[in-house]
């Protein structure tokens, strides 16, 4: 809807009160047929109040242009409209209308066509129970990386077979009831895949997205385990139904299943007990998969899937890259993704929005201290080291990798104070369990000035000291710290981070990567910017399918390529890149 369009749609002001009678002249009834002089006593009424209030509501739908973009900037939406769209005021009708570009103009059209992200996202929610799903463009830069048409109908399908076969409908109850029998099993028109919550947040968007990828590609209904707050995180992505794995749920014991369980394919496969009418089977995708589970990516084994109703998945891995060289995907993985680096960025921008209380921790966070920058750099640090911290060789290699790079300008330490006519502000969020890197960083910048003038600003919003996968608040602020790093106009991220990886995905932005240190010694060079913004893949097979031996699965096609944290990970690149 444009702008003209929701001015129409929004209620007329209240006409103005007429003006007074000008000193000494009588107020004349609008039949009276004295004339004035010219006539123009006769057409008073008939053409000065139109004349009035039109200007009136000019001048309101200008105010309200300028006073919504600066809210909607700002956040301050929020406190105005709960939804930021009421549909009974201009005012919110004119946050979503308006926006600022990189130079600061209006780029109101560009944010009313952007309002669910080039069509990626399906219109039928309601707006107040997700306010994240329609703000969010308010917040995030327009991507530069566009969906295919494609992608966009098999989204729109996938939406109704989700509403078709999702909890509580008579498909779904016939499949449950199938599912309890475990006799005359076979295929139906609904068929499930079932997500399993498992390891910390990043890994679980990550595998989110790997099993959503694969429920379209097999025409599958995707239901992710509630375990660990996934409904306290997420909204819903799909219309008018539901994606949670209704408690009642049959196979009480799926959480528990491992690689050692014989409901595993693997185990099946080894086993030799392959049956036609299996009512469900267990794949285990984790880091500590075995070699019969990881022909799960050959297309013989496939085949045999397509064949079981329910299939029950559990990773701790971004596994789209081995979807990639499965024969029988290639061609519909062409046609959804003809850049082949945005897999996570769209499935990811789909599927992930914040739920009303993250987003509110999301948007006072940015509006307090990070939306008046010039410029806003994201740092995430991830030491995998068995002591807390902070380490010295981690603080030396973020200070080589921003100041190398140009990030972060230097300081003066001979000058108590360096004067730069119209400084530029650059603000700097830092995302780390351990507060010590932000405190030095801090004290840095604040004992000196920077040597160009330029005023950096540090924050953080959370130090938990641990990870604390299974407390709520504690994954509230992941998630919230993950889509704040996301807002980032540049980014530099851990080697072998999933946080890292899921921030870079949603925000488009190819980061500089932090090499990981061996030693506790800062390596040298500290860093590089990434060829692709996708995850990578850290256990992948090393199996060539068809001639049934071991293979380098990096050298097989060129747009998937070893990553630049983890030499034998897979990562997707668009291979003009290369």
């Amino acid at each position: 809807m444009d702008i003209k369009e929701r001015i129409r749609r929004s209620p007329p002001p209240p006409p103005p009160p007429p003006p007074p009678p000008p000193k000494g002249e009588a107020l004349l009834p609008a039949s009276s047929s004295l004339p004035g002089p010219r006539g123009r006593r006769k057409g008073r009424a008939g053409a000065v109040l139109p004349f009035s209030a039109a200007a009136l509501v000019v001048c309101a739908v200008v105010l309200l242009l300028f006073a919504g973009g600066s809210a909607a900037r700002r956040g301050r939406f929020l406190d105005a409209d709960p939804t930021g769209f009421s549909r009974g005021s201009g005012r919110g009708d004119m946050h979503l209308a308006r926006s600022r570009d990189d130079n600061g103009t209006s780029a109101s059209s560009e944010i009313v066509n952007n309002g669910l992200l080039g069509g990626l996202l399906a219109t039928g929610f309601d707006e107040q129970s997700c306010l994240s799903r329609y703000q969010s463009v308010l917040y995030r830069k327009e991507s530069s990386h566009f969906p295919s048409p494609y992608l966009l109908e098999r989204l729109r399908e996938h939406e109704a077979l989700q509403k078709k076969c999702g909890p509580h409908t008579e498909v779904y109850k016939k499949a449950i009831e199938q599912l309890k029998s475990g006799q005359d099993v076979k295929v139906m028109d609904c068929n499930y895949l079932v997500w399993v919550a498992y390891s910390g947040l990043g890994n679980r968007m990550l595998t989110i997205v790997s099993a959503f990828l694969y429920a379209i590609l097999t025409k599958r209904v995707l239901l992710v385990d509630g375990d660990k707050g996934t409904s306290d995180l997420f909204c819903e992505p799909f219309p008018e139904t539901s994606w949670l794995l209704p408690s009642k749920f049959p196979i009480k014991q799926f959480k528990n299943f491992s690689n050692g369980s014989p409901e595993s394919y693997g185990n099946v496969l080894k086993d030799q007990a392959i049956h036609s009418n299996t009512a469900f089977l267990y794949l285990h995708l984790a880091h500590d998969y075995g070699d019969y589970d990881k022909l799960f990516f050959c297309e013989d084994n496939q085949h045999y899937l397509q064949t079981i109703p329910w299939l029950i998945l559990k990773s701790d891995n971004y596994f789209v890259p081995s979807l990639f060289l499965i024969p029988a995907f290639q061609e519909e993985l062409t046609r959804l993704f003809p850049q082949r680096d945005s897999v996570f960025h769209h499935l990811g921008r789909y599927l992930f929005h914040p739920t009303n209380v993250v987003w509110g921790m999301i948007t006072r966070y940015y509006d307090s201290y990070l939306a008046r920058a010039d410029e806003r750099l994201g740092i995430q640090i991830r030491v995998f080291d068995t002591e807390p911290g902070p380490f010295q060789h981690v603080l030396d290699q973020v200070l080589a990798c921003t100041l190398r790079e140009n990030l972060l300008p230097g300081v003066n330490t001979q000058q108590p104070i360096v004067s730069a006519g119209n400084s530029r502000s650059k603000v700097v969020l830092i995302t780390s369990l351990n507060s010590g890197y932000y405190e030095k960083f801090r004290s840095m910048y604040w004992e000196h000035p920077t040597a160009n003038g330029e005023i950096i600003s540090f924050h953080q919003p959370s130090h938990e000291e641990h990870q604390k996968s299974d407390k709520k608040m504690h994954n509230m602020k992941a998630w919230a710290e993950i889509y704040l790093l996301g807002l980032s106009d540049v980014m530099v991220t851990s080697a072998w981070s999933t946080f890292g990886y899921v921030a870079q995905g949603l925000s488009g932005l190819k980061p500089w990567l932090l090499f990981k240190p061996e030693n506790r010694t800062a390596p040298d060079p500290p860093c590089r910017q990434v060829l692709s913004m996708e995850p990578c893949f850290h256990a992948p097979p090393f199996y060539d399918c068809k001639a049934k031996r071991g293979a380098d699965n990096g050298k097989l096609v060129p747009h998937v390529r070893h990553c630049e944290d983890m030499s034998w990970g897979l990562k997707l690149v668009d291979h003009n890149e290369w």
